[in-house]
């Protein structure tokens, strides 16, 4: 569809991201008989918990593959426009529009898989995001074979890949052992497991775990799996250091609270430290937002139907605060009854009779996700562990020590910190380094509020210039007349 066809007939509903959340938005308001269009980056609707693999790929069904086949079949069922392999690098519309005048359709700025240019217009804008993973910079961090426990789901799920073959995963939450079971169920060595948590913050999360007992039998299939093979599970403890040059060969791992380390031969290590909402989208509309630690960090401000301070935009899932997967379909369910209320197509008293449903799932689901969030906030201890002369920003090379000296040069906000120093002015635009720097940006102001966060700004994801651009000759410039002397 040309970009025009697109703007000249605007949706009534649209999704960004096809994971759980904007599968389930998007389902249920097209097949209200809403025109919804749902746009994803990846290949196929799944997101990063339900993700399909490519084509011509047998990997094994699991309960999460089973339960992404069910959106993925509902979705399919309600009619909705689905457009995969999109690359949404800009937002406009709704309430960015010049002064004086009204807010106008929500639009979505995309390369399309062909790498050709689109927009696309609709009247509410549900915003699926997702999350990016957490990781708090360490010794050797940068050494080939150590990636994110998110990036080993990927090479796991969807192309049924292992990360080496004598692993160490560390981090915090149930990813960890979700990973580490993976693993051991695809044929690779666990060496350890290096967790965050203590067994005490693991016992006071169990009341909220039974409010899912399906997920605590996982989980506790997970950890017997681990004990029952012998395979050393550290309880509050982190990683020290990653060593071997070129290829990873050992990794440190010491207590939380200091003492004796430990070292573990290896060639790959697994390491998340949590989930951050991605709120680029969100901060580009200017919408209010706060910061919860145990939420993950940044949020938007949303009320219980997953609206935002903008009208008619709304936030689902984990981009709207950390609460997982399984809470995630309807919190998407909540969004896109909200949007056809404030559209006026859904009466107040169907909107009260269609959100009963998905309220109460929200909250039970919420219940475990929330526990789960908590145990993955960001934990201070490890940004004060980093060494002065660890690279935050990998993009940009930017050091501990550098970001202190622009501290005490007088940045006091994460806008200042990177008008300083580049931290975060690179391809990933902060979302690898933002948590870290923006932690010692807060250390030494008073907080995470006053430190702040980057302002959002276009594009939301790096995209070619050419492909913006198009074909053109210098000649086709205009060039003005010279000004007169």
């Amino acid at each position: 569809m040309s970009a025009a066809a697109d703007r000249g007939t605007p949706h009534d509903v649209a999704v960004l991201g096809a994971g759980p959340a904007g599968m389930a938005a998007a389902a249920e308001a097209a097949s209200r008989g809403a025109r919804v269009a749902l746009l994803e980056e990846s290949p196929a609707p799944g997101g990063q918990v339900y993700r399909a693999p490519p084509p011509g790929f047998a990997v094994p069904r699991d309960a999460d593959g089973r339960a992404g086949d069910a959106l993925r079949a509902a979705l399919a069922a309600s009619g909705a426009e689905v457009r995969t392999g999109c690359r949404v690098w800009g937002v406009g519309g709704g309430p960015m529009v010049p002064a004086g005048q009204p807010a106008a359709p929500f639009r979505l700025d995309a390369l399309g898989p062909d790498g050709r240019p689109f927009t696309l217009e609709a009247r509410a804008l549900v915003l699926c995001p997702g999350t990016h993973e957490r990781i708090i910079p360490f010794t050797g961090w940068t050494t080939p074979g150590v990636i994110g426990l998110a990036a080993a789901t990927i090479l796991l799920k969807a192309q049924g890949l292992l990360p080496g073959r004598r692993v160490v995963v560390a981090g915090a939450g149930p990813l960890l052992y979700a990973v580490a079971a993976k693993l051991r169920k695809a044929g690779a060595g666990v060496a350890a497991v290096v967790d965050l948590a203590s067994r005490g913050e693991w016992a006071r999360a169990l009341p909220a775990l039974a409010a899912r007992p399906d997920l605590l039998a996982r989980g506790a299939a997970w950890r017997a799996g681990l004990l029952a093979a012998r395979i050393p599970v550290l309880a509050a403890h982190r990683v020290v250091a990653a060593e071997g040059g070129d290829t990873l060969r050992r990794v440190r791992a010491a207590p939380l609270a200091g003492g004796v380390e430990r070292a573990f031969d290896c060639d790959a290590l697994c390491v998340g430290h949590g989930l951050v909402p991605a709120t680029e989208a969100t901060r580009a509309f200017r919408a209010a937002h706060r910061h919860e630690a145990a939420s993950g960090g940044w949020v938007p401000v949303l009320d219980a139907d997953r609206r935002t301070s903008v009208p008619l935009l709304h936030v689902a899932g984990d981009g709207g605060g950390v609460r997982g997967a399984a809470a995630a379909p309807a919190a998407g369910r909540l969004a896109a009854l909200a949007a056809l209320r404030d559209l006026g197509l859904l009466d107040a008293a169907g909107h009260a009779a269609a959100r009963a449903a998905p309220a109460a799932e929200f909250a039970r689901a919420s219940r475990t996700g929330a526990a789960m969030a908590a145990m993955m906030a960001l934990r201070p201890a490890l940004v004060v562990a980093i060494p002065p002369e660890t690279t935050v920003c990998r993009c940009e090379g930017v050091t501990r020590a550098e970001i202190e000296a622009a501290l005490d040069d007088g940045a006091e906000d994460m806008n200042q910190l990177k008008q300083f120093t580049r931290c975060g002015m690179g391809p990933c635009q902060g979302r690898l380094c933002g948590e870290a720097a923006a932690e010692l940006v807060a250390m030494r102001v008073g907080g995470r509020e006053r430190a702040g966060f980057a302002t959002g700004r276009l594009p939301l994801r790096p995209v070619p210039m050419d492909a913006l651009l198009g074909d053109f000759d210098y000649a086709d410039i205009p060039v003005p007349a010279p000004a007169p002397l």
